[in-house]
């Protein structure tokens, strides 16, 4: 029986680099085995200039259907101007919620041949291999109330609302916990428990977690101290959980000691381990169009489709080792190209990836 995917390109270079992983899933049918139907829908900038708005009806209809959801981005300048609930972004916030993906994996892994492209020292990251757990529907991000109201004296203020549920903190903690039970077994709690009281109750939840793990050894950290220790002393971490605000800004940040926002990709996924894949970086519309854009980060999001909700781990390795071969070979898109490798674009890329799967 097929896995159905829905497939949504999006806004910017999504339909660019989403191009280049459909070939790769492609492939795999075609070669391997795998047994997938693609649908693709809209979401984003291109469901509201469909539709209307950013998460079209239809395309929420095929994501329930599916069995995986692979995204590109979302947004852009020409929708800056549209009403907040208008926005592409909130199309990307409401199809999370609505397909309750609470747990984001984020990856942050150094390819050996990438270890110069780092804006760090190669022996501070050589080796890097963290994974960020980032809870996806809770916090700041979809609190409430929220908005912007006009005070007595006729100044405007901006409002938005932290909370977490301990249901929520403990369904994230009890992910991060097994996720690092199969890797180092370390696990790093990142908060602001001595100014957050919510972060507080973080803390507490995932101590209390600690008990039923035994065998993973679980640290705290406060974020800024998290943020700094990324750029000091990064291979400290392990497996790291956070919440909605944090995981977003820290992920961004360990995305750059791997070289390129272009080679991280993500997973979000439900409680049954369906989900959705997405590269971690965001539409890039200066770029959109030009045919540099990086695919790297969303072919790897296709591993970790195979992996997490398709059941193919050996063709997840197959993709991972494909990415692998290609920067052993010197190709290199603009974001991680050096002086001494080949700069080439975002379709070739992804033909030399396919290439490598088919050898």
């Amino acid at each position: 029986m097929s896995n159905k995917v829905l497939v949504l390109p999006g806004d910017g270079i999504g339909p660019e680099i989403v191009g280049e992983a459909a070939k790769v899933l492609e492939c795999l049918r075609q070669e391997h085995g795998l047994q997938v139907e693609l649908e693709q829908g809209l979401i984003g900038g291109a469901g509201y200039d469909a539709a209307g708005k950013p998460l079209p009806d239809e395309t929420l209809r095929l994501a329930k259907a599916s069995d995986a959801v692979l995204l590109g981005a979302v947004g852009g300048p020409k929708y800056d101007t549209l009403d907040r609930p208008l926005r592409p972004e909130r199309g990307l916030l409401a199809i999370r919620s609505e397909l309750e993906l609470f747990g984001n994996l984020r990856p942050a892994i150094l390819y050996p041949q990438l270890a110069s492209a780092s804006a760090l020292k190669p022996e501070v990251v050589s080796g890097l291999n963290i994974l960020i757990v980032r809870e996806l529907t809770g916090g700041i991000y979809f609190g409430e109330p929220r908005g912007i109201r006009t005070l007595e004296n006729g100044e405007r203020q901006g409002y938005n609302t932290l909370v977490y549920r301990e249901s929520e903190i403990e369904r994230i903690g009890r992910l991060a916990f097994e996720t690092a039970r199969k890797r180092d077994k370390r696990l790093c709690s990142v908060d602001k428990a001595n100014v957050l009281e919510v972060t507080e109750l973080w803390r507490e939840v995932m101590t209390r977690l600690s008990a039923d793990y035994p065998d993973v050894e679980l640290s705290h950290m406060y974020v800024d101290n998290a943020a700094m220790q990324l750029v000091r002393a990064p291979k400290q971490f392990d497996v790291i959980v956070t919440t909605n605000m944090f995981g977003d800004i820290l992920s961004d940040c360990a995305a750059m000691l791997t070289g390129s926002i272009g080679m991280l990709p993500s997973a979000s996924l439900d409680k049954n381990s369906r989900g959705m894949y997405e590269p971690i970086h965001g539409s890039a519309p200066d770029i959109a169009g030009q045919g540099v854009a990086n695919p790297l980060a969303t072919i790897l999001s296709v591993g970790m489709m195979l992996r997490y909700s398709l059941n193919e781990p050996a063709l997840a390795e197959k993709v991972e080792a494909a990415v692998g071969q290609v920067l052993d070979q010197g190709l290199r898109t603009p974001d991680i190209h050096t002086s001494d490798t080949r700069k080439v674009g975002t379709v070739a890329m992804g033909d030399a990836v396919v290439a490598a799967l088919r050898s």
